[in-house]
């Protein structure tokens, strides 16, 4: 068999091993189910005015019917994972329902596009139709609370303690010796409790007499802080003395209320709370008159619509859209 005809043959067989791999490629990605992703907001010209909207169901469907359902969440943020079968390019109508809103069907295909949803919202009769005016909401206000630890004063915490040793003795391998191993070296140790309840702040050590260039702290867990602190000094001369202070202080935690100021686009109204935030409510005039509405774990007001977002960091994003009968003053 020659040159060529050897070539030949393994060229054919690596374009066959490679034509079954891209089949084997092919049928895996079909058998895969496909997600699509999206998002659903309020219609309206101005893109400030474009309002995330929850909880509205949407379905999938072709020609042989619903293919799969979901539902939008706080940030109007949907997905859909579509049945086996299904591949991209293929025709797909999204139905987008919710009771505020006008029904929406969007004639798309299957893709990695990122679809948008814009819902025109059903102008509820107003209470002017029915001779009653809308109550007016102002001066909306956020309270919740954090917990903050404050610190009493006690007083300070004092100790000596001496590193007892003889110098310019030879250490002849007899542990502890000098950080070079040459010479007979002392441990000694020392510990300041600051009692039940308390904390030491700004602890410190120093050697105050003797040698001190010849000892060297071997230990210490004072920057921690805590009810206990200890130091361990290796002295490698004569007797050295050193020095432990701290501050004592008793620590106290406390709730602190804070108030924050919420945005209003239209008719909902937008804050954010950071992670540690307690027992949220928002203080508003209702026709005129100051009232406190606790929002509770149901996210409940008795004239708006609440939602709320988690991010990344824990912080936590609410949104809340006033009910028919009602207006921003």
């Amino acid at each position: 068999m020659n040159r060529r005809r050897k070539i030949a043959i393994w060229a054919f067989a690596i374009a066959t091993v490679a034509g079954v791999l891209a089949a084997v490629l092919v049928a895996v990605r079909k058998a895969q189910p496909i997600t699509i992703r999206g998002a659903v907001l309020s219609a309206d010209t101005d893109p400030q005015k474009q309002l995330p909207i929850a909880d509205v169901q949407i379905t999938g469907m072709n020609g042989s019917g619903a293919v799969s359902s979901s539902k939008s969440d706080a940030s109007g943020f949907f997905s859909l994972t579509l049945h086996r079968g299904l591949r991209r390019r293929q025709p797909l109508t999204l139905r987008f329902r919710h009771a505020d809103y006008l029904p929406l069907d969007l004639n798309e295909f299957v893709s990695d596009n990122i679809y948008i949803a814009r819902m025109v919202p059903i102008h509820h009769a107003t209470h002017v139709e029915s001779g009653h005016p809308d109550i007016g909401i102002a001066n909306v206000r956020v309270r919740y609370s954090v917990k903050a630890t404050t610190e009493a004063d006690v007083g300070s915490a004092i100790k000596t303690f001496e590193v007892v040793n003889t110098g310019n003795v030879l250490c002849k391998g007899h542990h502890p010796c000098s950080p070079d191993g040459k010479w007979k070296a002392a441990l000694a140790s020392a510990s300041l409790d600051a009692g039940e309840g308390n904390q030491f702040r700004n602890a410190r050590v120093s050697c105050i007499a003797g040698p001190c260039p010849f000892a060297k702290v071997e230990f210490e867990d004072l920057s921690r802080g805590g009810r206990k602190v200890n130091v361990s000094v290796r002295d490698w001369s004569d007797t050295t003395t050193f020095l432990m202070e701290a501050e004592v202080v008793h620590p106290m935690v406390s709730d602190i209320v804070r108030e924050s100021y919420p945005v209003i686009f239209g008719r909902a109204l937008n804050f954010s709370l950071p992670s540690l935030a307690e027992g949220p409510s928002i203080e508003a005039e209702v026709n005129g008159e100051s009232i406190v509405f606790p929002l509770g774990p149901n996210l409940f007001l008795s004239w708006a619509d609440c939602h709320v977002r988690v991010d990344t960091d824990q912080a936590k994003a609410y949104r809340c859209e006033l009910k028919p009968g009602y207006r921003f003053r």
